[in-house]
């Protein structure tokens, strides 16, 4: 465990609900885009990314997702999802989620999102502003 937050600069614990799992008693494979979700916004109010869209009207949105399943994850659990960034251009970054079951000591999903500034004003693509390029660097 010690060794995967050593390698996430940022992760958020989740608690799994009993109510995720389906009837094949797992966690349910559509659960996991909200703890990819939980962990995305975690990230974004830790950089201080959402704090002007509601003057700027710029704020980030998917444009594609994606998960690989390598083990179950049943109820009781907790996991940790810790999240990683790379590929950032002028409008855009990856964002990459590693999912650690803390009963099972082990990772049990991976998955990613390409994440695009948006301004919802325009309609439009929007750069990533000077601050919001060196908080994303931090966690490159």
């Amino acid at each position: 465990m010690n060794d995967f937050l050593a390698q996430h600069s940022i992760s958020t614990d989740i608690q799994v609900a009993w109510g995720e799992m389906d009837a094949l008693q797992h966690v349910n494979n559509s659960v996991y885009f909200k703890y990819f979700e939980t962990a995305r916004l975690d990230f974004f109010n830790q950089i201080n990314l959402l704090d002007d869209l509601k003057t700027t009207g710029v704020g980030p949105v998917l444009s594609e997702t994606n998960a690989r399943f390598k083990r179950p994850v049943t109820f009781p659990d907790s996991i940790v999802v810790g999240v990683k960034i790379s590929d950032i251009n002028e409008d855009r970054f990856v964002m990459h989620y590693t999912v650690f079951s803390k009963a099972q000591q082990a990772v049990t999903t991976i998955g990613w999102a390409k994440v695009v500034m948006f301004n919802f004003k325009t309609g439009k693509k929007a750069k990533l502003t000077p601050e919001l390029l060196s908080a994303l660097l931090e966690h490159e």
